[in-house]
């Protein structure tokens, strides 16, 4: 089968919309592969705080993109066989992640490695310019939204429930300052692909929103 032909869903939306979740159980349904773009921007973060590379330096940081040796299995996220699944989920490295996913340069080192998970019989992407950028002919996009406070409490449940430590005022304002670098940056900025369907998942519980996009998916091949 042509890489071209293979279908692509895919899912965009800021930080906590569910995206994440909500890609994973579509995938599964489907029996189709996933894509977590977010996670590697996350294991790009992860290792430059690592290795202590400066934040401004976007060669540097580009190098180290190019570089990583990522590896899925499951729910699970491997960097050089290192199990850093609850790592890259600190709050810490998805705000370094935000920083330097704005540099072209990084974003260029890894648009090679995305293409790559297209294979059959399908590929769920989820991120934040997997309809926009990375696969702007795919056969469905979504777009994934929630309340700036709906988002922060659904982070706040998820850090609580690993373990880490979470303050709600501080959820808030890391999730603003986020969506406002994603929504405002020059390169791939956050928004609804063209053609997308938009739905708010405030409200929503994790079942209702699988279903959703489960049924537009289903109305593809009736149309």
């Amino acid at each position: 089968m042509p890489t071209s032909t293979i279908p692509v869903i895919t899912i965009d939306g800021p930080t906590a919309s569910g995206k994440g979740t909500v890609a994973h159980k579509v995938a599964e349904h489907l029996g189709f592969h996933l894509l977590d773009s977010g996670a590697l921007y996350r294991l790009t973060a992860l290792q430059a705080i690592r290795r202590d590379t400066s934040l401004t330096d976007e060669h540097a940081l580009a190098k180290l993109a190019e570089h990583l040796h990522i590896s899925f299995t499951g729910d699970a996220v491997f960097l050089s066989h290192e199990n850093v699944t609850d790592a890259i989920r600190q709050e810490n490295v998805g705000n370094t992640a935000s920083k330097i996913a704005a540099f072209p340069a990084v974003r260029q080192a890894l648009y090679g490695v995305q293409l790559g998970f297209r294979k059959a019989p399908g590929l769920v992407a989820d991120g934040r310019d997997m309809g926009t950028v990375i696969f702007p002919n795919a056969s469905m996009k979504v777009f994934l939204t929630a309340s700036v406070q709906a988002r922060a409490e659904r982070r706040y449940k998820q850090l609580i429930a690993k373990g880490f430590s979470a303050n709600m005022e501080d959820l808030l304002m890391d999730l603003k300052a986020r969506d406002d670098r994603d929504t405002n940056r020059a390169i791939a900025p956050l928004v609804p692909a063209e053609g997308a369907h938009v739905l708010d998942t405030s409200e929503m519980t994790v079942e209702a929103a699988v279903a959703q996009v489960l049924q537009w998916h289903a109305a593809i091949g009736k149309s």
